[in-house]
């Protein structure tokens, strides 16, 4: 058992890294999204997110403020220069 352990695991390193390379358009702004909001400092990135309390943030968020932090909410907030930086990040 720990032979097969020892030859699986530098295969699942390389399919896992591979699997970073190829991701579509979608999974990435999906990430990019989720990193966004995992980087305000607030309870609020976005219209749809809840508040503590459980009220909706609506204009309270951070997206619909003028100013300030800017958080990626929705996939048409990811552009193409985004997805390719990415990329290029994680190759």
């Amino acid at each position: 058992m720990r032979y097969f352990f020892t030859a699986i695991l530098p295969l699942i390193f390389l399919f896992s890294a591979e699997a970073k390379v190829n991701l579509t358009d979608a999974q990435i702004t999906t990430l990019l999204i989720e990193q966004s909001q995992q980087n305000y400092s607030g309870s609020c990135p976005c219209p749809y997110n809840v508040t503590r309390n459980g009220r909706s943030c609506g204009k309270r968020s951070a997206y619909s403020r003028p100013g300030g932090a800017q958080p990626l909410c929705y996939s048409t907030d990811v552009t193409k220069e985004m997805i390719q930086t990415y990329r290029d990040n994680h190759r």
